[in-house]
This record gives structure tokens, sequence and C-alpha cells, in this order.
């Protein structure tokens, strides 16, 4: 096991609390791990740790970059230098000035966003640049209102305003106000001492998960598909990361499991795509669709080996006292029909 600590996310339904839980059942024989649906990357952070060979898979950029700089980097960090490239220069207008100013973020804000889009291009390496994408992430949710870009700009200026914060939720929050350079530096340290070499080979994927899954092999998948019913809307709440990486409008992905009409058929389509992986783990609670029974009959077609383990679990909404409680069910399956690589 490796002792390293993984950095500040915030990703709504992230495991990073559950990560142990989950990992703690695995079978002894595992070797390799598939996080098919890797999001925070904290599912795939721990089997990293405890020296899993780690596929990790999602379908927006910002977290395959995540799962790239977190899973599959094994040594490049950001040092001083790096600092110099990204902050040098002038504030400029660019792709954030021209369509988000005054919409998500104040205009001189998305103007420093520019630059330092710019400046990454001249970062050296692949993994320097995630990096930097990752920790800009971290900057603009933490300078986000409730950590998502789905509200209007008139809230986000109200709940950005200090007094007002204090007024209405007994704290300030004047780390909204911060600049990102600011938030860049104060996770820098956090995100490259998080950064290992287990040594194995560690592969992040940036793709459709029903064409990526007959593609590859792994001892265990892990399956966190986004809870239908809940407030599951990643392409909505994170989507802006992924217009700020290309330079332009992104459109919504397919396959979201956002529509009740159409999960059914997601989730049979999903375990029918299974036959290449021994041990299958998915993550779901008592408040989504379908229910524990509804998913018990669907996987059933395809193992009849079936364990749900279940365990308390509150998810934070908004502010310090407003929690939903959950029962979060971890189902596991074992693969009647899996055929090992010869």
């Amino acid at each position: 096991m490796h002792n390293k600590q993984y950095p500040k996310v915030n990703y709504i339904g992230n495991k990073e609390k559950l990560a142990d839980w989950i990992c703690d059942y695995f079978p002894k024989d595992v070797e390799s791990v598939f996080d098919a649906f890797c999001g925070g990357s904290s599912i795939g952070y721990e089997a990293k740790k405890r020296g899993f060979r780690v596929l990790s898979n999602d379908v927006l950029k910002i977290n395959y970059f995540l799962a790239k700089s977190l899973i599959q980097n094994k040594t490049q960090t950001l040092d001083a230098s790096d600092l110099e490239i990204l902050f040098s220069g002038k504030a400029l207008k660019g792709f954030m000035y021209k369509n988000y100013g005054e919409v998500f973020f104040f205009k001189e804000e998305c103007m420093e966003l520019d630059l330092y889009r710019k400046n990454i291009e001249k970062l050296s390496c692949e993994y320097k640049k995630t990096i930097a994408f990752t920790l800009i992430r971290r900057a603009m949710i933490r300078k986000m209102p409730y950590s998502r870009f789905n509200l209007n700009w008139d809230k986000i200026k109200q709940l950005r305003d200090e007094e007002y914060s204090y007024e209405k939720y007994k704290r300030r929050r004047a780390y909204h106000n911060e600049s990102f350079q600011s938030h860049i530096l104060q996770n820098l340290d956090a995100y490259n001492a998080a950064i290992f070499d287990n040594a194995k080979e560690n592969i992040a994927y940036n793709e459709d998960v029903f064409e990526l899954l007959p593609k590859l092999h792994a001892d265990v998948i892990y399956l966190d598909p986004p809870y239908t019913g809940t407030m599951n809307n990643y392409h909505g709440f994170y989507s802006l990361v992924d217009e700020y990486i290309a330079s332009k409008k992104v459109k919504a992905f397919e396959n979201n499991f956002r529509e009740k009409k159409s999960a059914l058929e997601l989730f049979d389509k999903l375990f029918s795509n299974l036959s290449n992986y021994k041990y299958w783990f998915l993550s779901y609670n008592n408040n989504s669709y379908p229910s524990k029974d509804d998913l018990i009959e669907i996987i059933s077609k395809y193992s009849k080996n079936i364990q749900v383990i279940e365990k308390p679990h509150n998810y934070q909404i908004t502010g310090k006292d407003k929690k939903s409680t959950n029962t979060e069910y971890l189902f596991i399956v074992k693969n009647e029909n899996y055929k090992a690589l010869s």
C-alpha cells in the first residue's frame, strides 16, 4: 500500500469517502481494475495505491485529464519554472472572456483564464499540461458557488457577496473571490504530492463507455454511472471546463443515464457488454432509479452470482447543515461466463 493522499477534487457523486470500503471487497485474485466512469478518480486512485493496475475512463475531457495526471502519470509534476510559464504575460480577451464574461466569472477573471489557457501549450510535456488543467479546474470549482456551473450570473454575484453569504450561511466564503492564481498555488503541493509510480502500466481513456468495454480486459470492472433521478447532470455541471480546454462549445454526451425512460435499457446494455471482466462492482443508492430489485433482475440475466452490500452514507448538498441520508449499494457480481485471456 502506497502512503499517498488523494487531493481535493470537488466532484458530485465522488466516492472519496467510500473508496476504502469499496476496494476492501476486491477479491484476493484481482490484479487489475477498470474504473469505467472514473469521474473524480477516487476509486482508481485508491486502487493504484493498493498496487493494482488501473484502467480509467470518462467521457468528460477534464475527468480524463484528472485520471491522466493522477492514475497514468508516474513522475511528472509542476515546478517553479512551469508556474513561471503558466503565469507569465498579460491577461487577454480569449474564448472565456468572449463567451463567459459575466456569465460565470467576472470579465477580468475570464481574461486571467484565457492567459493560462494560452500558456499551458508552452509547458514541456502532456502530463504537465493535464496537471495544469486539473489545478485550474480546482480553482474554477472553488470560485463557483455550489461548485457547479449551472447558476445564473445574478445568483453567482449574490452568493459571492461575502456579507450576503455571512448573513445567509454564517460563512463569508472569501475563497470565491480569491484569484485563480491564488487557488492554483494553494493546491499545487497537494496535487504534486499525490503523483506516484505503483510500478504498473496504468492507462486513462476518454471514450464512450459502450465503445470501450469490448476493447479492454480487467479482473474487476467498477461501475459508477450517473445515478438516474438524482443530481446527475454532469455535462451541465462540468462541461464548462471541457469548453475551456477545447476553446469552443462542446456537445452534451450521449448515454448519460439522466432519463428514467432510458435507464433500464442502458443498464441492460451495460451488463450485456461485460464478458471481458471477471468481477463486476456497481455503486448505486436507494434514492435512484432503477431500484435495487430492478437492477438485480437485469444483472441476473447475465450472472446469478450477485451480492449486494449496503452502507448508510450522507451526501452534503449545500452548506453544512443540509444533508440527504442515503443507503449506498455495492453490487458485487462474479461473471459466471468469464474466460481469462490465454
